[in-house]
Order: structure tokens, then sequence, then C-alpha cells
């Protein structure tokens, strides 16, 4: 329950809060996860953002080490708690964050070569979204060929992909629609303005 609650901490609603006193819900993708914070707040929210989300993922696997499944369980626990978060009416983020604090603890090899893979994806297709599943499904992969005997934490990956995917089924529609936005041509939503592009400050 500790581990779920410290996941369900709403990282992202408190930042646009803090940062502008708005609900991020209402804004941008809608989404409670650190790319959204950084369309409408920018970096200097959006980094203190995705490393707490990281964190609420590792602590817990961290404090609960033994056995390896309780350390599984209080790390998808985390994560479950920031997707479905009982402080924002259960609608958190999509994960990805969360869960790469969750195997950084478990499966580091694993999320290093998957971090590199998002970013090769990131910087060839512009679409965080897709960037983030593709690197999500290689993890069991990782999983499997670096600690073939940890089958609870390729277990635990795979029933995390299948999650993670299934949130970013509107996204997948997008892309699919040709709608999806891309990170590197984002534009600044504001509050009190028209939207901002970077070619326009």
């Amino acid at each position: 329950m500790a581990s779920y609650l410290l996941g369900a901490t709403p990282t992202s609603y408190i930042a646009g809060k803090l940062g502008r006193g708005i609900d991020l819900r209402e804004h941008g993708s809608k989404n409670l996860g650190a790319t959204n914070v950084y369309r409408i707040l920018g970096w200097k929210y959006a980094i203190p953002v995705a490393l707490f989300d990281i964190a609420k993922g590792a602590v817990p696997v961290l404090v609960c080490s033994h056995p390896a499944w309780l350390s599984v369980a209080a790390g998808a626990a985390a994560v479950l708690g920031h997707m479905f978060s009982p402080y924002v009416r259960f609608k958190g983020g999509k994960g990805v964050a969360t869960a790469a604090g969750m195997f950084l603890a478990l499966a580091p090899i694993a999320v290093l070569i998957a971090i590199s893979v998002w970013g090769v994806c990131l910087w060839l297709t512009g679409y965080v979204s897709l960037s983030s599943i593709i690197a999500v499904l290689t993890v069991p992969v990782w999983v499997a060929l670096f600690q073939p005997d940890a089958r609870s934490t390729f277990w635990a990956s795979v029933a995390l992909v299948a999650l993670i995917i299934f949130a970013h089924r509107k996204n997948i529609m997008r892309l699919l629609g040709g709608t999806e936005n891309r990170f590197r041509t984002r534009g600044v939503e504001r509050t009190d303005g028209p939207t901002v592009r970077p070619s326009d400050r």
C-alpha cells in the first residue's frame, strides 16, 4: 500500500498548480506526465518531475529488496499508483518514467539499453509516444538476455509492457491517423495568450 501511495503522488499535477495554477489534465495532451509538463511549463519543471517519477518506481524496489517477488510487487504497485492515482480521480500518467525507475533498480542494464533505444527512436521520428512504446517493448528482451534467472522480473516486464501500451492506445490511434504531435515541433501552450512556438520566441 505504501508503494502504491508513493507512486500515486501526482507530481505533474502539483507542478502545474505550483508553476501556473493550472490543472494539466485540461491542457496540452491532458496527460499527467513529464512530456506534457515540458510542453506546458518547460524544462525547469519537467526535469524535476521526471526525476521524481523515476524515483517513485526505484525507491520501493530498493527498500523491499528481498525476496525478489516482493521487490517486483512493490515496484509494480508504484507504477499502478502513478497510472491510477486516487489523488486525481485515478487519472494519472502513462507510467513510463515510474516503470523505468522500477526496472532501473531491478534490471539496470535492460533499462539503460532501452533508454538508448528511446533516444535513437526520438531522434529519428520526433515522437515521444512511439519512442516510449518501442523502448518499453524491448525491455523483456534485455531482461531475458542479461538476467535469464530473474523470472519474476521478466514476467513483470511483460505485464507492464502490456499495461503501458494500453495506456498509449490514444497515442497509437493518433500515430496511425497522422495527428500525433512531434516532440521537436512542439508548441508551448499558455493560459494567458496564444500558443507560442520556438520560432516565435
